[in-house]
């Protein structure tokens, strides 16, 4: 367990890990978290404090001793002359980016098995902007957009969000408190105690990254092979290549909006695809989806909402309403229907795009 007792820490079955004490954030959790995923630091215990004496013993400290020396494992990034960026972005690191920046490959390989190579440099890339970005900005303040810009375009919020991000999860375990007032604990006690609730945490915040970096390797990487080439055959369902169609469920939104960028684009061909269809199953009589695509970045907003006329209306009563048999619903928000076939689905879609 960690703690501050330097006759505790010296017990060790690998290179020691430091952080700060008191009040945890989730940078530090999921830098902690990140080493422990290399096997050199499998094992390696954690000490949690602000004495520069003991953490002088530390092979690896993040968030705490004002220095960042990546020769040196020391990864702090509260100085004031502090400014670095992961390459290609502009938000300032925390000690979960700062670790990421430089073990991240290993971990990632550690993890999911990727070889040296493009597709590592891509995950590398990927899993820094879609999840420890948000880490980072977190730790250093900085907001999705600026409450000034929000103000300037007169713009509130639907719902309060604090308590559903990753940070807010993390920052409850601060709060988590034993039936034992402090006052009748050892001050040895009261720290072990937040180091076993700083080990909860930054275990969660690790699996978090775990699912992440397999997911995208085992089913987000291959999915671009396959998304490119129902992009390349998308013609065939419609004239003006608004309809995809993909042989099974996968992650296709990302690679779908970076094909529209990238790729040329004919005469008469429309600029983006409006509808995805899928089957549900890989069974042979599967049957099929229908899935509006959202508008990049704009959460549930989507380019084409299925028709108003479907949207909330199930079975028989929406065959009648649309005038295509087999149909099985469309959501009441307009973004996913189905069909009990393949082709059922696709005469949805053709339908839709000129509705």
């Amino acid at each position: 367990m960690a703690t501050e007792n330097p006759s505790k820490k010296l017990r060790v079955d690998g290179p020691l890990i430091g952080t700060h004490s008191g009040h945890f954030h989730a940078d530090e959790a999921l830098a902690v978290s990140m080493l422990r995923l290399l096997p050199t630091y499998s094992s390696s215990p954690l000490v949690r404090t602000r004495d520069p004496a003991v953490l002088s013993t530390c092979h690896t400290v993040v968030d705490v001793g004002g220095e960042y020396d990546d020769a040196k494992r020391r990864y702090d990034h509260h100085q004031r002359e502090f400014t670095t960026v992961f390459p290609g972005h502009d938000t300032k690191l925390s000690s979960a980016g700062l670790v990421y920046m430089h073990f991240g490959k290993e971990i990632i390989a550690t993890v999911t098995g990727l070889p040296s190579g493009p597709d590592l440099d891509i995950l590398y890339e990927k899993i820094y902007t879609d999840f420890i970005e948000a880490f980072d900005a977190n730790d250093n303040g900085v907001s999705v957009i600026t409450p000034k810009d929000l103000t300037a375009a007169n713009l509130t919020k639907k719902f309060e969000d604090r308590g559903f991000s990753i940070a807010s999860v993390v920052n409850r375990y601060n709060y988590t408190q034993s039936a034992t007032p402090n006052a009748a604990k050892s001050k040895e006690d009261q720290q072990d105690e937040e180091d076993a609730r700083f080990q909860k945490a930054s275990s969660f915040v690790g699996e978090q990254f775990v699912i992440e970096a397999t997911d995208r390797a085992n089913a987000w990487l291959p999915a671009r092979n396959a998304v490119a080439k129902a992009f390349s055959e998308r013609l065939q369902y419609d004239a003006q290549g608004r309809i995809l169609v993909l042989p099974d469920s996968m992650p296709w939104a990302d690679h779908l909006y970076n094909l529209e960028k990238e790729t040329p684009r004919p005469d008469g061909v429309a600029p983006q695809v409006l509808y995805v269809l899928f089957p549900e199953s890989t069974e042979p009589d599967s049957k099929w989806r229908i899935r509006s695509v959202s508008k990049e970045n704009s959460g549930f907003e989507n380019r084409k909402d299925l028709p108003n006329p479907w949207k909330g209306v199930r079975d028989e009563e929406l065959d009648k309403v649309s005038g295509i048999p087999g149909c099985v619903f469309v959501h009441a928000a307009g973004f996913i229907g189905g069909n009990k076939t393949f082709d059922g689905a696709l005469a949805m879609a053709q339908k839709a795009v000129e509705f």
